[in-house]
């Protein structure tokens, strides 16, 4: 089959978004591939590192405290040719820190990548620390970046004897483009045969739109859904050798992602997340609390000037209020109401976050919540 020339091929791309919005008219909201998808393999990897920050102005680690920077400090002197091992070592200039940073996919030996830096010992701050060399390991234990450089701290401390301030995190920091990439991770996307696309949000239906785009587009069935949370394409032959191309073109078709019905709750700021597709079946709510409110008023009693007799007492006065919320009434929900009735119901019932979730367990509990509920 010959293979399409660039501008034959970028009026395929029109024609296929086309039908594609044909075929997924009516949707709510539609997605492209590349912002619900991510092709398997093309990830970041982490990096870690063990180093010393210098050049702290009196607050760095306590050596007595912390023996793993005493060892590091005598370890990196004797690699330099000085011999600190019988020396009562005093300084409180050096700090050992945790370097950490993420590693790109498809970065080249030469770049520059950011590091994150983090203090490991009894250090106060890191304002005006260098890093020195420090190596960038991953999970198989190369070396990948080697970092180096003076250290960015947003927050501060400063304080005397009776007070002290302190904003934002002054142990931590970053440098930007501070370490440089040592080792390159062997991935030839360009040349594969097979491509596996990944579902960010899993999904039997999405997964399935997402294979009868590709194959409406290619002209072909060269994609398949092998589950939830994959896609697998098979490169058609007028894309032979060119996967990259593949890619470019299939990640901008649109598709309308389904979702489960879903009600996060997350209990301890009372915060309420739900789903389009979260349904009620018919019930009635009632919400209502009995508040009693006790205030104690005391006065003092005290006989009239010039009094033979008398004593100065202090008379309780006890004022007891119960509001039963006789004026909250049920309300009835009829089924099928949808998530912006499910609000409004509830709110005319003056319904907060809090009772609100009692009342969605509740609901969940009678059977009449047609979702899931996720409590974070």
């Amino acid at each position: 089959m010959p293979r399409l020339s660039r501008p034959i091929r970028c009026v395929a791309v029109v024609c296929a978004l086309a039908l594609v919005g044909l075929w997924s008219a009516g949707a709510s909201a539609q997605s492209r591939i590349k912002d619900i998808t991510q092709v398997e393999g093309v990830r970041d990897n982490v990096l870690v590192g063990y180093g010393l920050v210098v050049g702290l102005n009196g607050s760095g680690d306590d050596l007595d405290d912390s023996p793993f920077t005493r060892e590091s400090l005598i370890g990196m002197l004797q690699r330099l040719g000085v011999n600190a091992r019988s020396q009562d070592l005093e300084t409180e200039n050096i700090a050992a820190v945790m370097v950490t940073a993420d590693l790109p996919p498809f970065t080249r030996r030469g770049s520059r990548i950011d590091v994150s830096v983090s203090s490991l010992g009894t250090a106060e701050s890191l304002l005006g620390g260098t890093l020195l060399v420090t190596p960038l390991l991953g999970a198989d234990g190369e070396v990948y970046a080697v970092a180096q450089g003076p250290v960015n701290v947003s927050g501060f401390s400063a304080g005397g004897a009776a007070q002290q301030v302190v904003k934002g995190v002054p142990t931590a920091g970053r440098i930007p483009n501070g370490a440089i990439i040592e080792r390159e991770i062997d991935f030839q996307l360009g040349s594969l045969s097979t491509v596996h696309l990944q579902l960010r949000n899993p999904d039997l239906t999405t997964a399935r739109r997402v294979a009868s785009a590709i194959n409406q587009f290619v002209g072909e069935p060269a994609a398949s859904s092998l589950d939830p949370a994959t896609v697998r394409i098979d490169v058609p032959e007028n894309y032979a050798g060119d996967t990259i191309g593949l890619l470019t073109d299939v990640e901008q078709l649109p598709i309308s992602p389904d979702q489960v019905a879903k009600v996060v709750i997350d209990e301890s700021s009372g915060v309420i997340v739900m789903g389009s597709n979260v349904r009620i079946s018919t019930v009635a709510i009632a919400q209502g609390n009995l508040t009693i409110r006790v205030t104690e008023t005391p006065q003092v009693s005290q006989p009239g000037p010039f009094a033979q007799q008398g004593q100065t007492e202090v008379v309780p006065r006890t004022d007891v209020e119960i509001d039963e919320e006789e004026d909250n009434k049920m309300a009835v929900l009829p089924a099928g109401v949808t998530l912006q009735q499910l609000v409004d119901g509830l709110n005319a019932l003056g319904v907060g976050p809090r009772d609100m979730i009692a009342i969605l367990h509740a609901i969940k509990a009678a059977g009449a919540l047609q979702a899931e509920i996720e409590v974070l």
